[in-house]
């Protein structure tokens, strides 16, 4: 048995010790999922910046193909092209508010990840947890293809395919495929597949499920095997074009990028692509015969295709827009799949929200009003009416509404501006307001960053485990 075998199990086995209740194993969906040659293929690589705080230290963990940015700490874990993008960690002397509380930071955070086992994640933003502001930890947790975890402290637990925890301290629980999670805190639960949950405390409470035959068609997880599905055949059918990014050293970029837009050159960009100014395109984005306005950007993971952008749109982790024309300020959720085709195109008005892990996958040609929320799965007009509300509608609520299998409960008027607030906050963040002087944010920060790319043992009983390495300035 080889070191990175040993390391395997012995993470499954503190996985399973933690998911005693609500009694999971997570061994049959990891071992063996990955050809353990792959280990030793991929570099890993980290990213150098004026921007953000330099410490990376990685110990007896295998790291392929997986990207770094921020003070990062790897123990005893196995990585698999996932990204680990701390260029929001907290610093040192920041004041992190909680509930009328107000928490000083004695140090910089740092993302530490610990006996665990991430297959193409993506790790952002920074802990939410009051009880550890200045670490974001994921420990002994298992977390599959495409997830998201999102300022989410993971302990213990297990993360389907294209799941997403967002803001959410996680303890001991199994997040199902597609699931998505944004409640605050979770302990000893199994959340279904397809459940999609925002909650703050007593202000609000929105819940949606998939209908099982749906989900089943887009993803689904047998043991032994790699998650299945439409998502999975959308993206693995442009794998090669990811691969041919990561073998070239140095590269042009390939389109124009003008003032204030920062394009990584792991993104793949392909046919007629244009962006604009204070525009991100992340690493591992991938645009063909897209337009994408001022302000806009495409995060880790998504797919923007053959589709225009109007202008300060966001497209979170993983999100995927095909054959679609998007208005102004709207937001696509995290890993949401909106999908028109030729002569079957998609519109969604200016200032409209798609909830995270919202399908939809047309068979008629849709125009969605400005200002509406969407979600579930939709595929043509009459399903506007169970799975879509106007932003103003919702506004008026204040107690319990049911449309389809979707219910709320709560103040919708907060529910509207909470997310608004936040939507602005993204935008903020993504540098899509920089002036050229004032309001510099990741899209600026990340025009000039080098990296620096780090090899596994090629051979022998350590094969595909990285050396102990540690990085400071």
């Amino acid at each position: 048995m080889t070191e990175l075998e040993r390391l395997i199990d012995r993470i499954i086995d503190r996985v399973n010790i933690n998911l005693r209740e609500p009694a999971f194993d997570v061994g049959p969906y990891v071992r063996g999922l990955i050809p353990l040659e792959q280990f030793a293929r991929f570099y890993a690589f980290y990213g150098l910046t004026l921007h953000h705080p330099l410490h990376f230290h990685f110990k007896h963990s295998s790291l392929a193909g997986s990207y770094f940015l921020g003070k990062c700490i790897v123990d005893h874990s196995v990585l698999y092209k996932s990204d680990i993008r701390g260029d929001e960690l907290k610093a040192q002397g920041e004041i992190f508010p909680f509930q009328g509380l107000e928490i000083p930071l004695h140090d910089d955070e740092v993302i530490r990840i610990k006996d665990s086992i991430l297959i193409k994640n993506l790790v952002h933003n920074n802990s939410h947890d009051p009880e550890s502001p200045e670490e974001f930890l994921i420990q002994n947790t298992v977390s599959m293809h495409y997830a998201n975890i999102h300022g989410a402290p993971v302990e213990g637990s297990f993360l389907g395919p294209f799941s997403t925890v967002d803001l959410t301290t996680v303890h001991d629980c199994v997040i199902g495929a597609y699931a998505y999670v944004q409640v605050g805190e979770l302990a000893h639960r199994l959340i279904e597949p397809g459940r999609v949950w925002i909650r703050a405390g007593d202000a609000f409470d929105f819940s949606y499920l998939f209908p099982p035959e749906v989900l089943k068609r887009y993803v689904h997880m047998e043991v032994g095997k790699a998650p299945q599905g439409i998502f999975m055949d959308f993206v693995e059918r442009r794998k090669n074009d990811f691969e041919k990014v990561f073998q070239v050293v140095q590269s042009e970029a390939p389109i124009a990028v003008p003032r204030g837009a920062s394009l990584s050159r792991y993104a793949v960009v392909k046919g007629d692509s244009q962006v604009s100014e204070n525009v991100l395109v992340a690493q591992r984005a991938y645009l063909e015969d897209a337009f994408l306005g001022r302000g806009s950007n495409a995060q880790e993971n998504c797919y923007i295709v053959a589709s225009r952008l109007e202008g300060e749109n966001i497209t979170a982790h993983g999100g995927k827009i095909i054959h679609s024309c998007l208005g102004n300020k709207v937001f696509v959720g995290f890993n949401s799949f909106l999908r028109g085709n030729s002569g079957c195109d998609l519109r969604i008005g200016s200032g409209s929200i798609v909830m995270p892990h919202t399908i939809i996958d047309l068979e008629e040609p849709l125009e969605v009003p400005a200002g509406h929320l969407l979600w579930g799965h939709i595929r043509k007009r009459s399903d506007l009416a169970e799975h879509s509300i106007s932003l103003e509608q919702l506004a008026r609520c204040d107690g319990e509404l049911q449309i389809g299998t979707m219910r709320f409960k709560g103040n919708g008027s907060e529910f509207v501006h909470t997310f608004q607030h936040r939507l602005e906050h993204i935008l903020e963040a993504n540098g899509a307001y920089f002036d050229g002087e004032e309001n510099r944010g990741h899209a600026q920060k990340g025009r000039n960053i080098s990296f620096n790319i780090i090899q596994p043992h090629p051979e022998g009983p350590l094969k595909g485990i990285y050396p102990t390495i540690d990085i400071s300035p």
